[in-house]
This record gives C-alpha cells, structure tokens and sequence, in this order.
C-alpha cells in the first residue's frame, strides 16, 4: 500500500507528467474561447481567455514548456467551465460561475506562490485567496453589468441575487483558500514539479 502510494506520489510530482497534462487543459480552455466566440457567448470567451492566459504566462516568462502550473489547480479550472457550458438550469450556471471565480483566484494564488518570491503566511494564504475570489467576482459583475447594458444581456437579475452571488463566492473562495493552505502548500508543494534550471532562476 505505501509503495503504490509512493507511486502515485512520484507520478503527481514528475515535471513532464504536471506539464502534459497542464497543457491538455489549457487547450481544453483555447477550445472553450473558441467554441463560445462561436456561439456568441461573449463573455464566457473573455473568461475562459483570461484563465488561458494567465496558465500561459509562466512557460512563457522562463521560455520552457515544463514551467507549468500544478496541472490540478488548472483542473479546478477547466471543470467548471466545462460544467457551464454543459448546464441547463440556471442554478447549475451560477454554481459553475462561483467555482470558476474561486479557481482563477486559486490560479492567481498558486502562480504567485510558485513562480515569484512572495512568500505568505498560512492564515494570509487563505484570506488572499478568500479576497481575491471576491475581487474576481466583483470585476465579474461589473462586467454582466456592462453585457446588460451594452449587449441587451439580462445576467444581474436583481440587486437581491446579486448580494447573494458575492456571499456564495466569498464562501467558496473561503474552500479554495483551505485547498491551497492544506493541498497546494503542504501535501503537493507545486515547486518540486518544475524543472532545475526554473527552480534555480526561482530562487
């Protein structure tokens, strides 16, 4: 049982696998941005595109494919995208969009943590991941708000449902925070997955 843990273990933490499967992720998402501009759903383009963008800003910095986010938290990402565009009802939309909000705010957190020597504490981990995923909905807002204005869109239904948008994002930022604490920065160190010459350029 311990030898196929640390199997396991050896797998998640192994450079080329992390940087595969991230990269399999990030062309689901350039898939998304695609498929949505298509459809013309605007906004989830942007979206999608931003998460795109933000994945690919590390393999680009340090010029090497391998410098990739921890394929798990691009993974967190890419379902719920996928989970909203499948959607039917609109709860399940809303659901989808504060778990998409949470994970760009986990991206956010994670590629700080990895890739720049900002350093936080365990408590400050979490509540800049709890305040960035109410910043991100924020800026989500005022964007839907912008759609209903400009594009004749009807996202922001009441003041009402709006108020409660925020708390179910502040909640689940709060989750997401623990899973960066707990996961990102204890069980799995993302570090440990790049290659020598990145971690060495890290430091």
């Amino acid at each position: 049982m311990a030898q196929r843990i640390g199997r396991l273990g050896a797998l998640v933490e192994n450079e080329r696998i992390n940087a595969g499967l991230a990269w399999v992720l990030v062309g689901f998402l350039l898939v998304v941005v695609v498929a949505s501009l298509l459809q013309a759903d605007f906004l989830w383009a942007i979206f999608a595109g931003f998460v795109f963008a933000v994945a690919v800003i590390p393999p680009l910095s340090y010029r090497n494919a391998e410098a990739m986010l921890p394929w798990e938290v691009l993974l967190l990402a890419a379902l719920p995208v996928l989970g909203r565009a499948l959607a039917t009802l609109a709860l399940t939309t809303r659901v989808a969009t504060y778990l998409s909000v949470a994970a760009l705010a986990l991206i956010v957190a994670v590629e700080l943590h990895v890739f720049t020597p900002v350093r936080m504490t365990h408590w400050f981990a979490v509540l800049f991941v709890v305040i960035a995923t109410i910043a991100t909905a924020g800026v989500w807002a005022v964007i839907e708000w912008l759609s209903d204005i400009y594009l004749g869109t009807a996202f922001i239904e009441s003041e009402h449902l709006l108020m409660w948008d925020f708390v179910y994002a502040t909640a689940i930022g709060i989750v997401a925070g623990i899973v960066f604490e707990l996961y990102f920065r204890r069980v799995a160190p993302p570090r440990t997955r790049l290659p020598n010459d990145v971690q060495e350029r890290i430091r």
